[in-house]
């Protein structure tokens, strides 16, 4: 596999799945897109790439106030911009520049193409909410080219 593997995970709420971390191991960047819950889900994270975290609504205490509420990643020509509920976006992604946005919060895996901006949610990685999937993602940074893969893990 060429380019450059980017893992997304959301909505851990204090749970970091073995199986989330075995799907992470091996990329070269970690986006986590809030709602962690504790600072010990983001050390694992950051012992197997670098890591990009934003705060989500659940994320309070001393820990969680050093967390920013958007984040910019670049890699080479592609600018991923990560915020933790998608509605509240204030900026225009594609005016800005952002080939991709990362959201949590939902707790729904989705991916959809909108005005050339790839808008990815990984849907949620920790603790089961109602009948959805337990679920993870990764980018495939190509270039200028991305593409994206969620997984449903099995717990």
């Amino acid at each position: 596999m060429s380019g450059t593997r980017v893992g997304l995970i959301a909505d851990t709420h204090g749970l970091l799945r073995p199986q989330a971390v075995d799907f992470l191991r091996g990329c070269e960047h970690i986006i986590h897109a809030g709602d962690i819950a504790g600072p010990g889900i983001l050390e694992p994270l950051a012992a197997l790439a670098p890591l990009t975290v934003v705060r989500g609504n659940n994320d309070r205490g001393a820990w969680a106030a050093a967390l920013p509420e958007t984040a910019v990643l670049r890699l080479g020509a592609v600018a991923i911009y990560v915020i933790h509920d998608l509605k509240e976006l204030d900026i225009d992604p594609a005016a800005a520049g952002m080939r991709v946005v990362v959201a949590g919060h939902s707790h729904r895996p989705s991916s959809q193409q909108r005005g050339g901006v790839l808008y990815v949610n990984p849907g949620s990685a920790g603790r089961r909410r109602f009948a959805l999937p337990v679920s993870i993602g990764e980018l495939l940074v190509e270039g200028e080219q991305v593409s994206v893969r969620l997984v449903t893990l099995a717990v």
